[in-house]
């Protein structure tokens, strides 16, 4: 991994916008309160990031509850968060008892909060995957400096395949992406970007490799659509992390419940389902390259904040 790109990504999210805490679908109610956490009373909170359609992921998310129920004993309820600080702030706050983060959302929550690593996402026997740059075909672009001018949609300033590591292969190339395109926009989530590229509503975006399957049954033609300009270098899976002071005694339960879970067909086919996994592994090293382009720039990932959502894009335009 070329981790001096790495620190030249870094240097754009120093910047890093923070959203409210507003969540989808279900309210907050972490197993912190009164009671033994994991009771029908007192439920251990599940949140997910918004990567992809909120629906299918709050739906696959209470499926993954249920079946963690039926392995554990334990209760839980699952909601999706509107943006992928407001999983980090959750847990932070102690509102939020398990996480499933993006890369970079988890690392800011390590170094933040604390949070700890329960599991790293395996896919298809990997435990990296990459980001796309993607430009609609109309668009005529065929290399990373065709995209010079014209008007691109990023994931969410936590996204590490939708915006950390593309800046990074932009600016590796030699482009500085705070002037290389007219205009940038935030999504919201890898499906947003793809619909909003092949619909025109931007010249070109920022996923993950190859986010465009996801939404294929809806729209059979996505592939002419839609074409892949570029791929970053691998990036660690995301991860499912709880907490900082959750019990070591929870922690080994939702590890093995988790990972019977993913070894079980019905609970591999929603796993799937939701976020792309066919698997969960127990690691943590992959996340040092990251961790080391923050030291190295001294960057404090605790203390950005977000702007009002119509100063979203301010200083990207």
């Amino acid at each position: 991994m070329n981790t001096q790109r790495l620190v030249d990504a870094a240097r754009f999210l120093a910047f890093i916008l923070w959203g409210s805490l507003f969540v989808f679908a279900v309210p907050l109610s972490a197993g912190t309160g009164d009671g033994k956490p994991g009771t029908q009373k007192n439920p251990l909170s599940m949140m997910f990031v918004p990567s992809g359609d909120s629906q299918v992921i709050l739906e696959g998310g209470e499926e993954i509850a249920r079946l963690l129920q039926i392995e554990t004993g334990l209760h839980f309820k699952a909601s999706v968060a509107t943006s992928y600080a407001a999983v980090v702030e959750a847990m932070g706050a102690g509102k939020v008892d398990i996480g499933w983060l993006a890369t970079f959302s988890y690392v800011l929550a390590r170094e933040k909060y604390g949070v700890d690593l329960l599991l790293i996402v395996d896919r298809f026997g990997s435990p990296f995957y990459r980001g796309q740059i993607l430009a609609n075909a109309g668009v005529g672009a065929e290399r990373l400096k065709d995209l010079k001018g014209k008007t691109f949609a990023f994931v969410d300033p936590a996204s590490t395949s939708g915006h950390l590591y593309p800046k990074a292969l932009l600016k590796s190339k030699g482009f500085d992406p705070e002037t290389f395109f007219s205009k940038t926009v935030f999504a919201g989530s890898h499906n947003a970007v793809v619909l909003s590229v092949m619909r025109g509503e931007v010249d070109a975006g920022a996923t993950y490799d190859d986010a465009r399957a996801a939404v294929a049954k809806s729209y059979p033609d996505i592939f002419k659509k839609v074409r892949v300009v570029a791929y970053t270098k691998d990036i660690p899976n995301d991860t499912v992390s709880v907490r900082k002071g959750l019990s070591p005694t929870l922690k080994e339960t939702l590890k093995s419940g988790l990972i019977r879970i993913s070894k079980d067909p019905k609970g591999s086919r929603t796993l799937k389902r939701v976020y792309g996994i066919t698997g969960l592994k127990d690691l943590d090293a992959f996340f040092d390259p990251v961790r080391q382009a923050g030291r190295l720039l001294d960057l404090d990932f605790g203390l950005s904040a977000r702007p009002a959502p119509g100063q979203r894009d301010a200083g990207l335009n």
